[in-house]
């Protein structure tokens, strides 16, 4: 009895033989290289199915029309706020109003922002003000029409491209959901052939599918910080061309008062 469990130890402790390490190092090689390709992203996309290939090319000019956007609204926005203060800080600095105003009304000069608002209040204001025995509150009411009337065509052009930002933040998500499920529909309908069904069965095209959904997001999240961000900043130069337009009426009231 003790002779057999003499052996036994014997044979339990006798090492691997050189060729089967071998063998065993040369099979896990294989498998590092199989995984790192099976989560290849680009593999991934070229093995989808092609609806869903083709919500991805739809995310992915929705994310590229999204940034272009993003960059000239950014510029845009910028300069405008730029020309609100040196405008104000030239009309708050004593100068005469009709020197301001032949500034603006230059030929082949491009305006825009608050000097476009001064320039269209001013000269609906010298034209009513032309014409004899015209009340004074008549004179100020035409050119706080055309005050607003030009505040209201410069926020228009601000707000321009916003509402794309909107959709592509609000609608991306689902566009790649839509992805998601069809390609998962489309893994489920293909085991209808396989007698076994594994999660190595599935997972590769859950996971071609799953890709859709962080597209939408890829696309969605940056549409969408991007509009709260722009949408703020044209709120508040709407806010300073109204609040500029109360102040320059009120000049114009005092005008209007000592031309009579």
């Amino acid at each position: 009895m003790i002779a057999m469990l003499l052996a036994t130890q014997a044979a339990t402790a006798e090492p691997l033989p050189e060729e089967a390490a071998n063998t065993a190092v040369q099979a896990a090689a294989a498998v590092a290289p199989a995984s790192a390709d099976h989560f290849n992203i680009l593999t991934l996309i070229l093995h989808a199915s092609i609806p869903v290939q083709l919500v991805m090319l739809l995310l992915l000019f929705a994310s590229i029309a999204s940034w272009v956007i993003i960059f000239r609204k950014k510029r845009v926005l910028d300069r405008a706020e730029n020309e609100a203060i040196k405008f104000e800080e030239r009309f708050w600095s004593g100068a005469e109003l009709s020197k301001l105003y032949a500034g603006a009304s230059e030929r082949n000069r491009d305006i825009g922002g608050l000097e476009a608002i001064f320039e269209g209040g001013f000269r609906e204001f010298n034209r009513i003000r032309q014409r004899r025995g015209v009340d004074s509150r008549i004179q100020l009411e035409g050119a706080q029409r055309a005050m607003r009337a030009t505040a209201s065509r410069e926020l228009d052009g601000l707000e321009h491209n916003l509402e794309f930002l909107a959709n592509v933040g609000s609608i991306s998500p689902y566009v790649g959901l839509f992805g998601t499920v069809w390609g998962i529909m489309i893994s489920f309908q293909g085991l209808a052939n396989v007698k076994e069904a594994t999660i190595a069965t599935v997972a590769p095209g859950i996971s071609e599918a799953l890709i859709a959904t962080a597209m939408g997001l890829f696309a969605a999240i940056p549409a969408v910080w991007a509009y709260n961000r722009f949408a703020t900043k044209v709120e508040r130069i709407g806010v300073r061309y109204e609040a500029f337009a109360e102040e320059f009426s009120s000049i114009l009231q005092r005008q209007a008062h000592l031309d009579e």
